[in-house]
């Protein structure tokens, strides 16, 4: 598989976080000779918070997950994830599947049931082989270690080109406070989350109800502003353990949220730059919108637009799309106020192409693989960020043969 160009160099050294073990095996679920099941045992006293896919359509993994968020139980959790199959409109089979895995783990681990969260990435409306799962529990938990991290970055891969990591450590109190994370995501990936499964896991102590109001209002300035192609998932999960290991409660701590912004955004950012088929990472701003709904509106329907996307792939600087763009979102507009810039080429105002810009300007900047489209509206205080990457024959090439 060739790798991303937009990729990182390397996987980052993540830390160990105490009160949390690992392990991944080859079980065979879809794909053959690889890494596909990935487990995380945690410490009783692990507080568990979660955001997921609003897909009416949503795979029963998801739903289980859902019911059980919030839950009074406090002793060991575990986390379960599969790659290759999505369990997603598979009926009550789906469910079964999901009940036999958590019953498995919890058995073989002693467990509560309602402290096992499950995942599948994959394939929609082909019945999970949960028998294949249940089947490696016992070299699973056998195999848990606490720094195999990287391998269970491995195998929750789909058409992902390279296993997704960030972290961050942050002293409060003088004590350090460590924060590890884990992503996949590569293709159906638009906010309400995506084709996107995402794990981070934190030594900090913090109440369940404080670390999910956390984790809701950060997703909604990292995973629900992506976008590769539009289409949401049926089986988008971020979950985010927080082990209390450390000892340093991080309750309303802006040095934590802060923190945690970062690894979130950073393991955002590394879904965009694998994008299926991405050439280009994207940032778009638009700012003096009349309200941050509308510069939303603005910004995800550049980002969305396959037009502005096939552009950029192409590396032409066709700003008439990004202005066709701002007129479809359905956002307050007014011709003679916009102003769009590529970086800080100023392209368009009040109404008409700037006497400044030429096209030779647009088009070498176009020939960077990190670009910036900034939007002014002109009408009020609104403002938006979101990220996108170009769409590229690849993409199809992907998605036409994905089930080949």
């Amino acid at each position: 598989m060739t790798v991303s160009p937009l990729a990182p160099a390397f996987f980052p050294a993540l830390p160990v976080i105490d009160g949390v073990h690992f392990a991944s095996v080859a079980a065979g679920v879809r794909y053959a000779g690889r890494q596909d099941v990935m487990l995380a045992a945690l410490d009783a006293g692990t507080a568990i918070a979660g955001v997921f896919t609003t897909s009416a359509t949503r795979s029963a993994n998801v739903l289980d997950c859902q019911a059980k968020m919030g839950g009074a139980a406090s002793g060991p959790a575990a986390i379960i994830v599969n790659s290759g199959n999505s369990n997603a409109f598979t009926g009550k089979y789906g469910d079964g599947s999901v009940a036999a895995i958590c019953a498995g783990v919890a058995q073989v681990m002693g467990v509560d049931p309602q402290r096992v969260f499950t995942s599948s990435t994959g394939v929609i409306g082909e019945p999970l082989p949960h028998e294949r799962i249940t089947a490696k529990l016992d070299e699973l938990t056998a195999g848990l270690t606490a720094g195999a991290i990287e391998g269970a970055a491995r195998a929750i891969m789909t058409t992902d080109t390279f296993p997704k990591g960030a972290t961050a450590t942050v002293e409060i109190d003088g004590k350090p406070v460590k924060i590890a994370g884990i992503a996949k995501g590569s293709g159906m990936i638009a906010p309400d989350m995506a084709t996107m499964l995402v794990y981070v896991f934190t030594d900090a102590k913090i109440a369940q109800s404080d670390l999910q109001a956390l984790v809701s209002r950060l997703n909604n300035r990292t995973f629900n502003c992506i976008t590769v192609d539009s289409d949401t998932s049926t089986s988008d999960t971020l979950l985010m353990a927080a082990t209390g290991a450390s000892g340093v409660d991080v309750t309303g701590s802006d040095a934590f949220a802060d923190a945690l912004h970062g690894v979130m955004l950073d393991l955002a950012h590394q879904v965009v730059r694998d994008g299926e088929g991405a050439t280009k990472f994207v940032e778009i701003q638009v700012d003096s919108a009349a309200n941050d709904a509308d510069a939303r509106r603005v910004a995800m329907a550049i980002a969305n637009s396959p037009l502005v996307k096939t552009a950029i792939a192409g590396e032409d600087p066709n700003w008439g799309r990004i202005v066709m763009a701002v007129g479809k979102s359905g956002a307050k507009a007014d011709r003679d106020l916009l102003n769009i810039r590529f970086g800080d080429i100023l392209v368009a105002e009040e109404g008409w192409r700037s006497p400044s810009y030429t096209e030779e300007a647009g088009a070498a900047y176009m020939k960077n693989a990190e670009l910036l489209i900034k939007v002014g509206m002109g009408l009020g205080a609104g403002t938006a960020t979101v990220w996108t990457c170009d769409l590229t024959h690849r993409y199809i090439q992907i998605n036409a043969d994905y089930r080949s």
